[in-house]
């Protein structure tokens, strides 16, 4: 007498025991969950922080490229803030200043004023921007402010 291949054998084994693994998986979801909304709010923290220093880079980049347009363009403060703060819409309260400064071909500081013996003046703008990351956490223990600083540099036309 042969059984037919269709039909499984029950053992009974495991039977009772599916109520039981569901309640484990559940009290281990329930352990893990907060540490997984830690870390996922560590990274949306991170982001936002890494999005914010990237635009006040590209906002003083911005401003010190319209500055170098030329020897007029880097006396336009105004022009430059202007420059620096449209380029980064979407950063609220971000700041920016500008400053011009002159140097000689050997490297040598100069006033803007002045003149080089040694040959031409160059002049450079420098622009440097502020703002402001806004994090999920309060990282007062890190020695963080949250603010963000960046400056550049071109030589102007």
């Amino acid at each position: 007498m042969s059984m037919p291949r269709n039909v499984p054998l029950r053992t009974g084994i495991g039977r009772g025991h599916r109520g039981r693994r569901r309640a484990i998986a559940t009290v281990e979801f329930a352990l893990v969950a907060p540490l997984l909304m830690l870390l996922l709010a560590g990274v949306l923290d991170f982001a936002m922080l890494l999005r914010t220093a990237t635009c006040a880079a590209d906002a003083a980049r911005a401003g010190a490229a319209y500055g170098r347009r030329s020897a007029s363009a880097a006396l336009d403060y105004a022009g430059i803030q202007a420059a620096a703060l449209n380029s980064a819409p979407g950063v609220t309260g971000m700041t920016a200043s500008a400053t011009r400064s002159c140097k000689c071909a050997d490297g040598t500081s100069v006033s803007c004023g002045g003149s080089c013996t040694g040959g031409k003046m160059l002049v450079y703008v420098q622009v440097t921007t502020q703002a402001t990351a806004y994090t999920l956490f309060d990282y007062a223990a890190l020695h963080f402010s949250g603010a963000v600083t960046s400056k550049a540099s071109m030589r102007a036309q």
